[in-house]
């Protein structure tokens, strides 16, 4: 039997073409490109960005940033914003704790953590991005009236985290267990990739807004 290479496809070549694409686009920036500035709306641990995206151009007068660690996911995010013609979302490759070297303090309106991995194993809750390690990034980088809203579909992540937030003393100004059967804004239920997926399975979504106690 012959072989056609045309036929085949090497994964890494594609991650590298990813990479350069993040790299060509202007709305994408490295940590050591960015300068450190405010924002209006944050989206941490972002993936595609999309679900900022959709934010993004619901309100244009408000600035979006959205973070993540992988250019080869945030670049979908970017070019879909490109195409859209929007101006005021950026996509910033960077990890949850160089956040404060990308906002100035108490800059933040709002802060989106979304579907973040539960790391479920006891011995990694230190990774989890509720700790109260990244609690206390998030409260520094919020203003006084700010909010942090995170959303997820694993009920024991979130109630962990649930638990997290009242230790550390902050607001719990809304909350539900069943997102896409609630009255809450319709700003909230705008779907991430994985969530529509997992919406569709039957799975139930989970949503806090809390705010800082004010030092």
């Amino acid at each position: 039997m012959s072989l056609n290479p045309n036929d085949f496809v090497i994964t890494r070549r594609r991650k590298k073409y990813k990479f350069a694409k993040f790299a060509n686009s202007p709305l994408c920036f490295e940590l050591n490109e960015w300068e450190k500035t405010s924002a209006s709306v944050v989206e941490v641990g972002a993936g595609t960005g999309l679900f900022s995206v959709e934010l993004a151009e619901r309100y244009p007068e408000m600035q979006f940033v959205a973070v993540d660690v992988k250019a080869d996911r945030l670049q979908k995010g970017a070019y879909e914003a490109e195409a859209r013609g929007l101006t005021n979302i950026r996509f910033l490759r960077a990890r949850a704790d160089q956040l404060v070297d990308c906002f100035k303090a108490h800059s933040v309106k709002t802060i989106w953590l979304t579907f973040p991995d539960p790391y479920p194993k006891k011995r990694s809750s230190g990774r989890r991005m509720t700790h109260p390690t990244y609690l206390n990034i998030y409260r520094d980088l919020l203003t006084n009236d700010g909010s942090f809203i995170l959303k997820h579909d694993s009920r024991d992540f979130f109630l962990w985290s649930l638990e997290q937030l009242v230790h550390e003393r902050w607001h719990i100004k809304e909350l539900t267990f069943d997102l896409h059967d609630c009255d809450l804004a319709s700003d909230y239920k705008i779907m991430t990739t994985y969530e529509a997926r997992w919406t569709d399975e039957g799975r139930s979504m989970n949503l806090v807004r809390a705010t800082p106690m004010v030092q």
